[in-house]
């Protein structure tokens, strides 16, 4: 079994899913006692975030890229970053390590032609449904990308940033982005990517209009299905 490195704390809420669901699927393959090696270096989101804003992802990729470095030091085999946004410096951390780091909207846009979904919603923060660095992976795949409008791309990453990044679980916000959904469907979407590891947290299959396809999830399983093969 290969180790898997986790680039975590982006937010925390949404690593600690990562963590259960890799160490469950582990054991569903090989059964037993057996957990998953794994490797966690955990940011704090705050000198992250605040980057974001200030548009200074020169200094976001060399932070993370940094944290990759640790990670292979400490014997990882296979890197994760817990997070969609900031695959925006995915090269960067890639460029930093030996190891291969898996990249979530691959792992996502595979499933999604696995499913034979031809047009995609997608939701996260307003970085990742705005700028190409994601969408432009599922493009490349042969999706068509759809996404909300301004007024709802604003309090979509409000409602992320405020709330699910601190754990809050607010009712009139999984109504919201159940509306979304609803929007984006008579839009022609066939399925919803949940665009950030956070969203998993609030919205779930059995009550979206659309097949939700959870990254978080996805990667995570990724992941395993990486540090088990040979």
């Amino acid at each position: 079994m290969k180790t898997i490195g986790l680039i975590g704390g982006m937010s925390y809420e949404s690593t600690i899913p990562y963590y259960k669901i890799i160490n469950d699927e582990v054991n569903k393959a090989l059964g037993g006692l057996h957990s998953a090696k794994v490797v966690l270096y955990s940011v704090d989101f705050d000198e992250i975030e605040s980057r974001q804003r200030s548009n200074d992802w020169d200094e976001c990729g060399q932070i993370l890229k940094n944290a990759a470095i640790s990670l292979e030091k400490a014997g990882a085999d296979i890197i994760l970053i817990c997070t969609n946004t900031m695959h925006k410096v995915f090269q960067d951390v890639q460029a930093g390590v030996k190891v291969p780091v898996l990249h979530i909207a691959k792992a996502t846009a595979s499933k999604l032609i696995e499913s034979n979904v031809k047009k995609v919603a997608l939701l996260g923060t307003i970085y990742t449904m705005t700028q190409d660095f994601y969408k432009s992976v599922l493009i490349e795949s042969g999706l068509e990308v759809v996404i909300p409008d301004d007024i709802q791309m604003q309090e979509i990453n409000r409602i992320i940033f405020e709330e699910l990044c601190k754990g809050k679980i607010v009712e009139s916000s999984r109504e919201y982005f159940l509306k979304v959904i609803d929007s984006l469907k008579a839009k022609g979407a066939q399925a919803v990517i949940l665009g950030c590891t956070e969203i998993g947290l609030l919205v779930t299959d059995d009550k979206s209009a659309l097949k939700v396809f959870d990254t978080t999830v996805i990667h995570a399983k990724a992941a395993v299905e990486a540090a088990l093969k040979d």
